[in-house]
């Protein structure tokens, strides 16, 4: 079974292509995160999560999702995980997460899709988003050629660097970045819920018509980035700046 957590359908589109290509059936991690459903999932024996990469390891959303729940008849997991620029040393911990659930660590591959976190770096404007996803073909060829061929992925880079990115940096980079303080609604807002629909962790509500954030926040992007009028920003660091989703990119025109 192909597993898949999303902020912006990055890692949605590339679990599709993995699961069409394994012939494996797909499972929207959001869907369950969000209704808080941590029932068992019947997985058959080979597991692939893909996922983005949040500070420099596996979105934490996810790995206590899977903390709690059973996944049963699993016995190997490969992971992948798609960023902007790298993962750091996720490959570690995701290792560690293996061995927690007791399951056979097949390895972790690297992809790099269109960035999305506008609260910190730059997206780019679609027909760049656009090359990038074409760049990113050969290497998603590659890992679904090891996953048909029950491969493991091969070790990722590994520096000092990396270690320290997904060691030290991403608790602090949570504690101290990781915040919904900073969204806020334009007059422009129509009131549509998209991003109440959107929000994985249900932090997202209406008040008299205008999205009004919680504590409890991700830093998926979904919400400032799906925004049918791009109205959201999330202080002054948003502004300006291209709104990023996959979906976009499907599309033949600009709307």
């Amino acid at each position: 079974m192909v597993l898949y957590f999303t902020g912006t359908g990055n890692s949605r589109y590339l679990a599709r292509r993995i699961a069409e290509g394994l012939e494996m059936p797909l499972y929207d991690l959001n869907a369950c995160i969000k209704a808080g459903d941590t029932a068992p999932v019947q997985t058959g024996r080979d597991v692939v999560l893909v996922t983005p990469t949040y500070a420099w390891r596996i979105p934490r959303v996810v790995s206590e999702w899977l903390g709690k729940t059973e996944l049963t008849g699993a016995e190997r997991i490969w992971f992948v995980m798609d960023c902007g620029s790298e993962i750091g040393n996720a490959a570690g911990y995701n290792r560690q997460l293996a061995a927690q659930k007791q399951l056979q660590y097949m390895g972790t591959a690297q992809i790099i899709m269109p960035e999305n976190y506008i609260a910190m770096f730059n997206a780019p404007q679609k027909e760049q988003a656009r090359s990038i996803v074409e760049q990113a073909e050969p290497e998603l060829q590659k890992v679904l050629t090891q996953l048909k061929a029950g491969q493991e992925f091969p070790s990722p880079r590994e520096t000092l660097y990396d270690r320290f990115m997904s060691g030290p940096v991403n608790p602090v980079f949570y504690r101290f970045f990781v915040k919904a303080d900073a969204f806020r609604a334009t007059d422009a807002c129509i009131g549509c819920g998209r991003c109440v629909e959107l929000c994985p962790l249900n932090n997202i509500h209406l008040e008299n018509g205008k999205p009004v954030w919680g504590k409890n926040c991700t830093h998926c992007m979904a919400c400032i980035c799906y925004c049918p009028k791009e109205d959201i920003e999330y202080g002054k660091k948003s502004k300006g700046k291209p709104r990023y989703h996959f979906e976009a990119l499907e599309k033949k025109q600009d709307v």
